[in-house]
């Protein structure tokens, strides 16, 4: 049986959702998704949390300043599988697309939970892959629990092996290994509207759009495979909606910018980058521009000591509770006598 490695029309999707309102982003995101796909898109990648948007007050509020906007926050967020998850799954068929996208989600079972997750429907609008980002970054873990490995594997999608990993996982290096390790061949990576870290003056820690960059083609040119990144775009609703008037907050929102781009196995940029507030980019790759690249270095194969070096994931979903029941009913005392 020959070696069956396609060609893939992608598309990161850099936009900003209809602020803390579900349906509306589904409205936009179905527009998007239209658009691209008329463009030739095969895969068409959204940004971290792009339903119904990224919480970037936790970063510049006080916490006892934020709980109207959380609150809004969990009222939009969304429950997996249900209606939401069901309409994605069919503008997903109908665009004939796979479609990847950040949500945030609400547990089912509490009030008080929410992960940061990602979905990835296929072309039969099949929910294929349901992640939750496995650890909150810094100030997220005042709106995320850590989610866990469930679905932390590549999806076929007959030769694609496409895996994704959300943000600041993009750092961690054995999530990433963990992919690569299953055959991961394309690789979605989602990021936030922006992601203000130092309010000093003085200093200047962290630059969002470079993080990606640097991220983006450490993971393609170790794993010698092509990365789709998404970023979600920041809008003047979110703005207004979170500094509420006040210019330091507005200004230490809109320094931090972000950026969306495609890149190849060597790590170089085909598609990209962009900064703008609202863009689609566009690359065709061809998977088998991967086997010549792991010919140097290949970690998951001849490039690896096994011997040396073990790795174990668990992929059990996290649960709160777990119910065991008997599979026949107790007997009686009077069945036991006789």
């Amino acid at each position: 049986m020959s070696l069956h490695l396609p060609t893939v029309r992608a598309a990161a999707v850099q936009a900003a959702p209809v602020f803390l309102d579900t349906a509306r982003s589904i409205d936009k995101l179905e527009t998007l998704v239209e658009q691209a796909a008329n463009n030739g898109a095969e895969l068409v990648v959204f940004g971290e949390t792009f339903l119904p948007g990224f919480p970037t007050w936790t970063g510049v509020l006080p916490p006892i300043d934020q709980h109207d906007l959380h609150k809004r926050l969990f009222q939009e967020a969304i429950v997996v599988p249900g209606p939401e998850t069901d309409r994605l799954g069919r503008i997903a068929r109908q665009h004939d697309i796979v479609l990847s996208v950040g949500i945030n989600e609400r547990a089912e079972h509490t009030l008080g939970q929410l992960f940061n997750s990602n979905l990835i429907f296929d072309r039969n609008g099949q929910l294929v892959n349901h992640r939750r980002k496995i650890v909150a970054t810094y100030h997220e873990r005042l709106t995320w629990s850590h989610g866990d490995a469930h679905d932390m594997k590549p999806v076929d999608l007959d030769g694609w092996n496409l895996g994704a990993l959300i943000c600041g996982e993009n750092t961690n290096t054995l999530a990433r290994y963990s992919l690569l390790a299953q055959g991961e061949r394309i690789h979605i990576s989602t990021y936030p509207s922006t992601w203000p870290f130092d309010g000093s003056p003085d200093r200047d820690d962290y630059d969002l759009t470079e993080s990606i960059r640097i991220r983006s083609a450490a993971h393609c040119f170790e794993g010698k495979v092509f990365n789709i990144v998404a970023a979600t775009a920041l809008d003047d609703d979110a703005v207004d909606a979170v500094a509420n008037g006040d210019q330091q907050i507005e200004a230490r929102l809109r320094g931090s910018r972000t950026v969306s781009l495609i890149l190849d196995p060597a790590g170089r940029v085909i598609a990209g980058p962009t900064t703008e507030p609202e863009e689609i980019i566009y690359a065709t790759i061809d998977v088998a521009d991967e086997i010549i690249a792991k010919k140097a270095q290949d970690i998951v194969g001849t490039y690896n000591r096994f011997d040396i070096f073990s790795v174990t994931v668990d992929q059990t979903r996290h649960v709160p509770l777990i119910v065991t029941m008997a599979d026949a009913p107790v007997a009686t005392v009077e069945e036991v006598v006789l």
